[in-house]
């Protein structure tokens, strides 16, 4: 490696006008050369001593802006390299020793892993040095097999089936011909990464209503990707469950929303709001990666290159007129690329370094695929380009398994599914806010004023107080605590009313603004709504005057009959729970097309219910038993616990251990 760095520079030298090896009188051809050997030798040696140590002092710098700083810092080593040569001859102005030190370790990554390509020996080398710290301290693992968990967020079933048919996942098609089977599962009426995690890693899915909510008694938005509201709704799971966690023994979570109870943590959402100090472990995970340069540069690279991809794919599908379509500007071309490629390569990195040092259980969350299809869709052609690369991950964890210290059982599963189709707000002009604050008699935005919705919903409060909404000046404005707060997890809509301390009823609903309901519930956009009843306890609403009682779903399912088995369930158990909105507004549903209307800017959506988004999927090997029973279905993540803790047990290690309930049933 030394050999292609001294070459790279002397090619670089020739090329580059304020990069000079030699005098300004000239030197041979031989000290040039040597003065290039030396400045390499140094630059590899600083790379190798004081980069890590770079890094470990960045480690409170979040992991987007550390992948900024490479580049900088890579250039700076290169500069204090030529200054410590030995020859004193070397020199470069700052911003060419960037773009010598960028391509340095960019050629000697390429050609290190041209090397081991083909030599298991050196490749099991060059992946363990990814671990090689933190296996000093860590005692000798057990024979018995290990498991790492892949989440492969927004990756349907459905999707998979079809990319593997596709021959787009091609890992994935071998281990479903040789080695694993394929169980969809079912979510509940929240089907979004935060239920469905916190159900998978910590057993609990109990008052998780949406992806964000209003918790009247705290006047708080939750919100799941929050990491003030995660760390809180993973505490309230463990209290629930009187459970650490999936991964509590000698487990691993690795860019997830939650922690699972695991003692390594990197890029944790639950704990990244913790004052930060030795304790606080989320950012510690990638300094394993960042601590090589040449890791550093190639994702410093493929991030700008993905930044320019997203770029070129947007502008493209604008000249294509393409519909559906939303917004892809500003930030989110670096959004995409911090989740595409930096999340990728630091999550990918730390679960092969964990199954390098034998950790027991492993729980990885892969999340570019989920980006992607919330802005493209999730069958375009940029989604499918995504699960090419997260099938070739797949495979390098495959294969740094099997350079492990023991055998490893690799489980690939998803969180929820997506389901295409365009906005709410690009259909009708209006968003769901809007159409609430109409149905309300409050003043709307003029856009929304002249759509046929908010004529539909102003006829609707006129026609329901029996006299002439006021219009310009004279419109009733409420004080802001009255106003009702609108929240959206894609096609789900939550609307509650602050200053009313309980969940309110639909008689009070009525009694307040007697329009709303019926304007909602007759909207095209609107599939059906969940109040809370005084006579009934909890009804369902829909087109045309349907009112169902939930005790009476089975046998009436009216306007659920559309969304399939199940939905009368899920609707049912969100009822129960102490925090769901006053009014939860669920999106119209095409099941021929298997569209719904998302209340978000995203044209694949989930969090509701309605096609694929509910319907993730189980790939597990065949060597752990069947996921559930011949004609059975796995239903809610809860559900997905009990399985992987049951599949745990099963590998004869560490025992994760039992609730009450759990011991009494075994």
């Amino acid at each position: 490696m030394w050999v292609v760095s001294t070459v790279t520079m002397l090619v670089l030298a020739g090329i580059l006008p304020d990069f000079q090896l030699q005098s300004p009188d000239g030197d041979s051809a031989t000290r040039i050369a040597m003065t290039a050997a030396l400045g390499a030798g140094a630059f590899g040696v600083l790379s190798a001593v004081v980069w890590p140590l770079l890094v470990r002092l960045l480690l409170l710098v979040p992991a987007f802006v550390l992948g900024l700083l490479v580049f900088f810092l890579n250039g700076s080593l290169l500069l204090v390299a030529l200054r410590i040569n030995p020859s004193g001859q070397s020199e470069a102005a700052p911003e060419t020793a960037v773009i010598v030190a960028a391509v340095m370790s960019a050629v000697a990554s390429a050609t290190g892993g041209a090397l081991t390509v083909r030599d298991d020996d050196a490749y099991r080398h060059r992946l363990s040095r990814l671990a090689t710290r933190r296996r000093r301290s860590h005692p000798p693992c057990p024979a018995t097999p290990g498991t790492v968990f892949l989440q492969l967020d927004g990756v349907g079933h459905d999707v998979l089936a079809t990319a593997v048919a596709k021959g787009l996942m091609p890992t994935v098609a071998e281990w479903l011909a040789a080695s694993h089977r394929l169980t969809p599962w079912r979510t509940d009426w929240s089907s979004q990464t935060g239920a469905s995690q916190l159900g998978i890693l910590h057993g609990s899915t109990f008052d998780i209503p949406a992806f964000r909510w209003y918790e009247k008694e705290h006047r708080e938005v939750m919100v799941c990707n929050r990491p003030t509201s995660a760390a809180e709704l993973q505490r309230r799971a463990v209290e629930r469950t009187a459970d650490a966690g999936l991964l509590s023994l000698d487990g691993a979570s690795r860019g997830n929303l939650f922690s699972g109870g695991a003692d390594e943590q990197a890029l944790v959402l639950s704990i990244a709001a913790r004052r930060r100090g030795r304790e606080n472990r989320s950012r510690a995970g990638y300094f394993a990666y960042f601590a090589d340069p040449a890791n550093a540069v190639r994702t410093a690279l493929s991030f700008c290159a993905e930044v320019a991809r997203e770029i070129g794919q947007s502008g493209a599908a604008r000249l294509r007129r393409q519909r559906p379509r939303v917004s892809r500007g500003g930030l989110y071309p670096f959004v995409r690329a911090f989740a595409t490629i930096v999340e990728r390569d630091v999550v990918v990195a730390a679960v092969m370094g964990d199954l390098l040092v034998g950790r027991t259980a492993v729980y990885a969350d892969l999340v570019a695929y989920d980006e992607v299809a919330h802005h493209s869709g999730p069958h375009s052609r940029d989604a499918e380009k995504v699960l090419r690369r997260l099938d070739r991950a797949l495979a390098l964890i495959e294969k740094a398994a099997e350079h492990a210290p023991r055998p490893y059982r690799i489980v690939v599963l998803s969180d929820h599914g997506q389901s295409p189709g365009e906005t709410f707000h690009s259909r009708y002009g209006l968003t769901l806010g809007d159409l609430v604050r109409a149905g309300c008699g409050l003043p709307v935005p003029r856009r929304a004023e002249s759509t046929h919705s908010g004529t539909e919903a102003r006829a609707a409060v006129r026609a329901a107080l029996r006299r002439p909404v006021e219009e310009g000046g004279e419109k009733y404005r409420p004080t802001r605590r009255s106003e009702p707060i609108v929240l959206a997890s894609g096609n789900l809509g939550l609307v509650s009313f602050p200053d009313v301390p309980h969940r309110m009823t639909k008689e009070e609903l009525d009694a307040r603004h007697p329009a709303l309901l019926t304007t909602l519930a007759n909207h095209p956009g609107i599939g059906f709504l969940l109040v809370r009843s005084e006579e009934h306890g909890g009804v369902v609403l829909g087109a045309y005057g349907a009112e169902i009682p939930l005790d009476r779903l089975d046998s009436h399912a009216g306007p659920l009959g559309l969304f399939g088995p199940g939905a009368a369930d899920a609707v049912r158990r969100t009822h129960a729970f102490p925090h769901t909105a006053d009014i939860m507004v669920n999106s119209w549903y095409d099941p021929e097309a298997g569209e719904v209307l998302a209340f978000e800017e995203q044209i694949g959506s989930h969090g509701g219910l309605g096609g694929a988004q509910g319907r993730p999927f189980l790939l597990s090997p065949v060597c752990v038993s069947e996921p559930v029973g011949e004609g059975e279905e796995l239903v809610g993540a809860e559900a997905v616990h009990e399985v992987l803790r049951r599949w745990l047990r099963e590998a004869d290690g560490p025992q994760v251990p039992l609730s009450a309930e759990g011991e009494r049933a075994a």
